[in-house]
């Protein structure tokens, strides 16, 4: 299925020489879709009077399975570096005193496609997702896809006003109590992707971790201990009652040591 003919902003008549190009049932599909993109607007808690580039917004909301040209695929690649970037200045913003290494840790939980597509969810998304029959029916993948597309859509925002303004006052308030919750536990931080999103970025290498149980004790802090490995380099160690919770501790020594070697 192909993109709709004309893309008026919501509220807007398209002009009369195009509607009498268009069939009745192109246009009432084509005013079908502004109430939708306005709507969706709506539920961020944007004003459908803003600076919205609403074909952007369309295209963001469009699944390569509906239109193998125009989706989102292009738009998340810009998505995923704005979410990044509002989540660095959220951070930054809300704990001034926090070190680099737990700033970056908590981001990546709040980037990640799971919290995303929660985020996504909470705005019923998939709602107003242009996919394919087959698409809408497969629920594999749905997770990524949330995020993917919920990336897309941060990303038509950034491009309609080239800064975050349309940005941080609904996704701020997404991200605060997540936040809040994993800096208040520091199982949940996740040093694992941080410092996967670093050795990824920097060596184009992942980290392999060796992990050994040391006794049988049930809770015990020290039961199982971790090391993580970099291209044949130890790059730290850690210890916690649990594989995930050694592993984390192991990822984290090797993070802050990376970041301190970096300067």
């Amino acid at each position: 299925m192909g993109q709709l003919n004309v893309r008026t902003e919501p509220g807007l008549c398209p002009p009369l020489s195009t509607i009498h190009d268009l069939s009745l049932n192109e246009l009432m599909q084509d005013f079908r879709r502004q109430k939708q993109l306005g709507q969706f607007v709506q539920k961020l808690g944007l004003s459908d009077t803003a600076r919205i580039n609403w074909s952007l917004l369309d295209r963001a909301l469009t699944h390569a399975t509906f239109s193998s040209e125009a989706n989102y695929e292009e738009l998340e690649f810009v998505g995923d570096a704005v979410v990044k970037l509002a989540a660095a200045q959220f951070l930054f913003k809300t704990y001034p005193e926090a070190k680099a290494g737990e700033l970056s840790a908590i981001r990546a939980i709040l980037v990640s496609d799971r919290v995303l597509a929660k985020i996504a969810d909470s705005y019923g998304l998939d709602r107003y997702l242009l996919m394919s029959n087959s698409a809408i029916a497969d629920p594999t993948g749905q997770e990524t896809r949330s995020a993917a597309a919920f990336e897309a859509v941060l990303g038509a925002l950034f491009l309609s006003t080239q800064d975050l303004s349309l940005v941080h006052p609904w996704l701020d308030g997404q991200f605060a109590p997540i936040a809040e919750v994993v800096r208040n536990d520091p199982a949940r931080q996740n040093y694992k992707g941080a410092l996967q999103e670093w050795t990824g970025a920097h060596f184009k290498a992942a980290p392999e971790y060796r992990l050994e149980e040391i006794n049988k004790i049930h809770n015990d802090a020290e039961r199982f201990r971790a090391e993580v490995w970099l291209q044949g380099r130890p790059l730290g160690s850690g210890s916690g009652a649990s594989k995930k919770a050694a592993e984390q501790a192991a990822a984290q020594a090797a993070y802050l040591k990376l970041l301190a070697e970096a300067g």
